[in-house]
């Protein structure tokens, strides 16, 4: 009995209609009326039903030419639709049986008759591509045109041999396994106390219906030091935290209702995974649980730290693409400047133009500290992700620092723009001086990037009693309000400031700098009117050894 189940449609067969809907439909092709087939195989309908059988099936005549084959048995035997039409039956029996077949098929067509083959037989089958397999096969003759067909059936029982194999092995396994036990009974007991002390970060349960120990035993019970002779006929619950403790409860007590459960928790910076099952007694009744809880801290901890590390390599790759997609924006406009300035610089030759090639060669200078401070960023950050930035701590003046740096930059500056420092006293601090000058000097370049020709950026310095605060204002065009919270992150871009050529990286180099350097950094910044930065510094970092990861 074939049962299929398809969505609406209707088929016409013998003047009878019959409308099919998304039911299970039952057709026997077995007792249905020999000419009632043939129309219903010629049916598109009909068809559809024969091809979505999930048995293959076939129809041929006395000669064992193949007249029909649906879909299912043309996939079992790894035929190509239609590739069996007008071929004899014997291609689908292996070589060595198919001599013995012709006669067997004449005796058939002598007397046709219902058949089943190969329950409780070896028959095999052999696909397209020679391999072998088992089958069933159900056999059945009707007449068309006083022509006798054979209808079959096949069935492939490879899954349900094999399954039989196993089982016939298992069996016998099984009953060695008893009569062993039934020898060494009182030995097996104890080797199993022993395994059962012995398992690994956790503990073997068996409970009764209140969830009193019945049997208890594992590695984890030292940890508590308990005994499993303490344990027997306890309240497993009362052992429980309580912030996990009516979870468990009504986990374990659906067992008791035939639902294995499996599941983990959490309790007291522990993890635990807990399987339990249902013990049947005699009258095949769940009088008691097995659990087995095992302590999977480790495990989880591992488990974190891998997709740590996972995350950490994405990074690395997203920084990486990135880079490329970056520096092949940000390289191409200095790069043009450069070479445009160039060829401009060869056709100015003679004196009067010496003001136009100055131009020139600061377009030139400009150019190359730009793609030097594009570098520097990357390179910069590349060391910190690989954790290859060491702590250089000693003793220097950020005064001094500071004045150095304001006379580096003049070059950065637009026309008309200047540097206010009116600090005098000296500020001695205990640091990486290295570290503390890649800081000011991006604050520094970014405030005068980021502000307008004929302005001041102010910058401060603040001697406490055990921090330096430093801070640079400009009067620049700020940072919208709704994304100020992403500014120290890698790659931000204001949208007010995608105009202006830079990595997004300096303010995330610079915050993971002072991280380092134990320090704090904030900022005020309001659109059009400008943006302060404030970096404060301790005066001494006490783990100066340390090497920064």
């Amino acid at each position: 009995m074939l049962m299929l189940c398809f969505l609406r449609m209707s088929a016409c067969v013998q003047g009878r209609l019959f409308n099919l809907k998304c039911a299970p439909l039952q057709i026997d092709f077995y007792h249905v009326k020999q000419d009632m087939l043939i129309e219903i195989l010629k049916d598109g309908a009909g068809r559809l039903l024969f091809d979505s059988a999930s048995e293959g099936l076939l129809v041929a005549n006395r000669s064992g030419q193949i007249l029909v084959a649906n879909r299912r048995l043309e996939e079992m035997f790894g035929y190509e639709s239609d590739e069996l039409i007008g071929q004899a039956v014997e291609v689908l029996i292996p070589m060595n049986l198919r001599h013995k077949h012709v006669g067997e098929r004449n005796d058939y067509n002598k007397a046709p008759r219902k058949r089943s083959m190969g329950q409780d037989m070896d028959l095999c089958a052999i696909r397209k591509d020679a391999s072998e397999f088992p089958v069933e096969i159900s056999l059945n003759h009707l007449k068309q045109d006083d022509e006798t067909l054979v209808v079959a059936l096949v069935t492939d029982i490879t899954e349900r041999k094999e399954a039989k194999e196993k089982l016939g092995k298992l069996n016998q396994s099984l009953e060695s396994m008893v009569e062993e036990r039934t020898e060494k009974l009182k030995e097996s007991q104890l080797l199993y106390r022993t395994i059962s002390r012995n398992f690994p970060n956790g503990t073997i349960n068996v409970f009764d219906r209140d969830l009193n120990y019945v049997f208890a035993e594992g590695q984890e019970l030292f940890r508590y030091k308990l005994s499993s002779e303490a344990l027997v006929g306890t309240s497993y619950l009362n052992r429980l935290p309580e912030d996990v403790r009516d979870e468990i409860g009504g986990r374990l007590k659906k067992v008791f209702e035939g639902h294995d459960s499996s599941f983990e928790i959490e309790t007291r910076g522990l993890t635990y995974k807990l399987n339990a099952v249902g013990l049947l007694d005699s009258n095949d009744v769940i009088s008691q649980i097995l659990l087995v809880e095992q302590n999977i801290t480790d495990q989880k901890i591992a488990q974190r730290n891998m997709q740590l590390a996972l995350e950490k390599e994405r990074d690395l790759n997203e920084l990486k693409s990135r880079f490329v997609s970056m520096a092949s924006h940000e390289f191409r406009t200095p790069l043009s400047t450069i070479l445009s300035s160039v060829n401009l610089l060869k056709k100015a030759q003679v004196i009067e133009e010496e003001q136009r090639r100055e131009k020139h060669l600061n377009r030139i200078r400009a150019s190359v500290q730009n793609l030097t401070a594009i570098l520097n960023d990357f390179l910069s950050l590349d060391k910190l992700e690989e954790g290859l930035v060491h702590l250089n701590v000693k003793s220097f003046d950020i005064r001094v620092l500071i004045i150095d740096l304001i006379e580096e930059i003049e070059g950065l500056k637009k026309p008309g723009q200047n540097i206010l420092f009116n600090v005098h006293e000296n500020c001695i601090i205990h640091a990486d001086e290295q570290m503390v000058r890649n800081v000011m000097i991006n604050l520094i370049s970014n405030a005068l990037k980021y502000s307008p020709e004929n302005s001041e950026v102010v910058i401060g310095c603040n001697d406490a009693k055990e921090f330096v605060e430093i801070s640079v204002s400009d009067s620049g065009i700020g940072i919208p309000q709704k994304e100020q919270e992403h500014l120290f992150g890698r790659f931000f871009r204001a949208t007010n400031a995608f105009n202006i050529q830079g990595t997004g990286l300096g303010l995330h180099i610079v915050k993971r700098y002072v991280d380092l350097l134990k320090g704090e950094i904030r900022f005020v910044s309001s659109p059009e009117t400008g943006t302060t930065f404030t970096v404060s510094l301790p005066k001494t970092i006490e783990h100066e050894e340390d090497i920064v990861d």
